[in-house]
């Protein structure tokens, strides 16, 4: 073997290996993201009664709670909000890479094809109208069905002759975003003050609904979209060169762009529908994980998983604990975090190549 050949094979064995410790550090922080959070509060719980929490609500603990409300603070209010944040975060953060691996753009993230913009318009549009007819449960289903619509909308508005391409994807999303802008700004207008603030609340992020029963709807929804979006990595691997070299290489490009737009809207609807609209989580998330292990969509993909959930459950604790008893947007804290690491990836990208290209 030639010494290039050596080193070529050391860098391929180096990239296979790499991926497994920062999923294992991935998956440590996210448990202490998750015992940090469900111990941390207004009533403050030690960690080691949050295990113990857990250990007899699963009946493997017998004995009984030195604090019985501590218990139920636990297992009723904090954990199924830490639950959804992790099933929000995971789903987003994977929606995001599955969106930059098939557009081939650093700047995709699933608003880009309407997503974000149809839940909200679903959700304001049952806000305003009080349409309320399965209870707590109308709100989410609105926006997600919202999310699939739109979907589906600018998908079939984009085919022309039976194919699409990526720059008609893009600009039917953003016409969409700015139907759907226009139409939540005049919901806005007509809504009464009641509804003004749960429309106000919900688009800018938050998770203070949370419960079990939304977990037990959303996370097979977001497990799904996931295992779709991992079944699809060396098909993203092959999109992102672009569509031309794709189809060389044997892809059909036009069902795998289906696929890639089902696998989003189930992963980004799911998500919005309980959490309203969480900024940067899928722009960022792929860009930090890509920065680490690299391009190869077979490891970024679940590693997007893993730190999107870890990011979501720390947001979710600082915005409900940061300024007590108050509590700030769960969309406010993502972008006060999110906006300046996007603005240092942009002078990062610019230094290495010098433009966009």
């Amino acid at each position: 073997m030639s010494a290039s050949g050596a080193v070529d094979a050391r860098t391929t064995t180096a990239i296979v290996r790499r991926p497994l410790p920062v999923a294992v550090v991935l998956a440590v922080l996210l448990v202490a993201a998750v015992l940090a959070s469900a111990s941390i509060g207004a009533y403050s719980v030690p960690v080691g009664d949050v295990v113990g929490a857990v250990l007899r609500r699963m009946n493997l603990l017998s004995s009984v709670a030195a604090d019985p409300v501590a218990d139920e603070v636990i297992w009723v209010i904090r954990l199924p909000r830490i639950a959804l944040a992790v099933v929000v975060g995971a789903a987003l953060g994977c929606a995001g890479a599955v969106m930059q691996g098939a557009f081939g753009n650093p700047l995709a993230e699933p608003g880009v094809v309407g997503v974000s913009s149809g839940a909200m318009l679903g959700a304001a549009t049952q806000i305003v109208t009080g349409f309320d007819p399965l209870g707590v449960w109308t709100l989410p289903l609105a926006a997600f069905l919202g999310g699939l619509v739109a979907v589906a909308w600018v998908y079939l508005s984009s085919r022309h002759e039976g194919r699409t391409e990526v720059l008609t994807l893009i600009l039917m999303g953003i016409a969409l975003n700015a139907l759907a802008s226009a139409a939540i700004g005049f919901l806005a207008f007509v809504a009464d003050d009641a509804s003004l603030r749960s429309l106000t609340s919900w688009t800018l992020g938050s998770l203070a609904q949370a419960t079990w029963g939304k977990v037990g709807v959303v996370a097979p929804v977001a497990v799904l979209g996931a295992l779709g979006a991992v079944s699809l990595a060396r098909t993203l691997d092959l999109l992102s060169l672009g569509d031309h070299q794709a189809r060389h290489l044997g892809v059909s490009v036009e069902r795998a762009r289906i696929r890639v737009l089902l696998v989003v809207a189930l992963l980004a609807a799911s998500a919005v529908a309980v959490s309203g609209v969480v900024l940067f989580v899928g722009l960022i998330v792929p860009h930090v994980v890509r920065a680490i292990v690299g391009p190869a969509h077979r490891a970024l993909l679940p590693l997007s998983v893993l730190l999107g959930a870890v990011v979501v459950t720390v947001a979710d604790t600082v915005a409900r604990t940061l300024v007590s008893p108050a509590e700030l947007p769960l969309g406010v804290v993502t972008a006060l975090v999110g906006a300046p690491v996007f603005i240092w990836q942009i002078r990062r990208l610019r230094r290495i190549h010098g433009a966009w290209a």
